[in-house]
């Protein structure tokens, strides 16, 4: 049981959990992505096909375009997780960018009847936050990016 504990075996049996762990959520997001893809895909069908004089679509635009956006930020989700197996970092960029579509789909989506428009201002004020945030980070990788081609 000490040898368990020892740093080296430690970080090891922390390694594999983490590996088992993004290899479990990579799975269960292909899943999660293929099931709204087919929900997707039989809601658009049943809207095409069943016409109305009032026009083609049952569902409005917005919770069409929200249905895409969440397969977007699904793939997004796994492109993280991926990107977290092939280097065994979290790239913060990726999770910037995740974010920002999830308010951005918010933002698309917002139904003023429903919210007030304290809620409009919190998105607004998030998507600037996380689209500063984004440039830095851009600002920061491509700097990095330059001192290592000049050390190279």
């Amino acid at each position: 049981m000490k040898k368990i504990f020892k740093d080296d075996n430690f970080m090891r049996l922390i390694h594999l959990v983490e590996n088992v762990v993004s290899k479990v959520l990579s799975i269960a997001l292909v899943i999660v992505i293929c099931v709204s893809i087919f929900d997707l895909v039989i809601i658009l069908g049943k809207d095409l096909l069943t016409t109305e004089p009032v026009g083609f679509f049952n569902k409005t635009m917005l919770e069409i375009f929200g249905l895409f956006l969440n397969i977007l930020i699904a793939l997004e989700l796994l492109e993280n997780i991926t990107a977290y197996l092939r280097k065994h970092i979290v790239q913060v960029e990726l999770v910037v960018v995740t974010a920002l579509i999830a308010v951005a789909r918010k933002i698309i989506i917002f139904d003023p009847a429903k919210y007030e428009k304290n809620d409009i201002i919190a998105l607004a004020l998030a998507a600037l936050g996380l689209s500063a945030s984004y440039w830095l980070i851009r600002q920061m990788n491509m700097k990095s990016n330059q001192n290592n081609d000049r050390h190279d």
